[in-house]
């Protein structure tokens, strides 16, 4: 990944600057003032296209992404941009569209909004994913999390596992920081949401859900069948219960 960390040291003490990529032009520039009125440096995209180069020319510190544009959509842009980038983003989906929730966020989008929304709700998920992605990124507790064959260093924001340098996205870090933190605990997707994604959110069991998931793709040696999260089925998760009992 380039530029994540650098970007986000150097622009520390400007205010954050987003990219706003949305075809429908009204809702385009209503984002803008919103987040402008809230102190944030906006920069906007009409079309996929455009926004991958918007991306790719100036450093952002959060993207906000329509899922349907023309030129390139939504997931072809992410797909660009966590090919090169940690930076947090946003989907912003269309209601009955579940399949395209599901998919953004396997890809590695942090968040999604459903259409429609409210431009407080718009405002509460972006401060929520800049202050969960400086966490991660300056995050500086003392000490190593150990556990059924993964270490994750807090300070350095190295993970390993049976040894092996694996990379996580900064929600995917938080995510198991959380778990590891509360070793052997049951811990219900209301509470992971709530402390990982910092807000409370009725449909956020699915956010958590697909990150779980796509966490084990990255550390468990048969994801189908994990042994070091596992689910307790009704309520929530547990890390490493094996070496607990």
């Amino acid at each position: 990944m380039t530029g994540s960390s650098s970007v986000t040291a150097h622009r520390a003490q400007s205010p954050a600057r987003i990219l706003v990529a949305e075809d429908d032009v009204a809702l385009r520039n209503l984002l803008i003032m919103s987040l402008r009125t809230r102190g944030y440096e906006v920069l906007a995209a009409e079309d996929g296209q455009a926004a991958l180069e918007i991306f790719l020319s100036s450093p952002v510190d959060l993207v906000i992404l329509d899922i349907m544009m023309p030129r390139r959509n939504g997931l072809e842009v992410l797909q660009e941009i966590r090919a090169r980038s940690d930076v947090p983003v946003i989907m912003l989906t269309a209601l009955g569209r579940p399949d395209d929730v599901v998919r953004g966020l396997e890809m590695g989008a942090d968040d999604y909004i459903p259409k429609p929304f409210t431009f407080k709700e718009v405002e509460a998920r972006v401060s929520a994913a800049l202050r969960r992605f400086r966490w991660a990124r300056e995050r500086r507790a003392p000490g190593l999390l150990m556990g059924c064959g993964v270490r994750l260093d807090a300070a350095s924001r190295e993970v390993y596992v049976d040894d092996r340098p694996v990379h996580l996205t900064p929600t995917e870090f938080n995510l198991l920081y959380y778990l590891m933190s509360h070793k052997g605990e049951a811990v219900s997707k209301n509470e992971i949401f709530r402390e990982v994604w910092g807000y409370d959110f009725a449909e956020g069991s699915n956010l958590v859900e697909v990150a779980v998931r796509r966490l084990r793709s990255k550390i468990e040696n048969d994801p189908a069948h994990p042994t070091r999260i596992v689910t307790v089925r009704g309520f929530g998760y547990k890390f490493c219960p094996e070496e607990s009992q």
